[in-house]
């Protein structure tokens, strides 16, 4: 793997760990609704799938 794709995974992962962290949960934290689920599971969720997303983009880069 190249090394500028290995800090783009560390790079993600520190701001993983800073977007589920409790501070930044707590925030949505909320009796709002976004889809009929509330807004912690949306939030919880959301950063979730674009993890996967980024991850996915940045290992089929590694293909090429």
């Amino acid at each position: 793997m190249k090394k500028r794709h290995e800090q783009k995974l560390i790079i993600l992962s520190f701001g993983l760990f800073i977007l589920f962290s409790a501070p930044m949960i707590l925030l949505f934290n909320s009796e709002k609704e976004l889809f009929g689920f509330p807004m912690i599971y949306a939030y919880i969720f959301g950063v979730w799938f674009f993890s996967i997303i980024i991850s996915f983009v940045i290992f089929k880069k590694y293909d090429e």
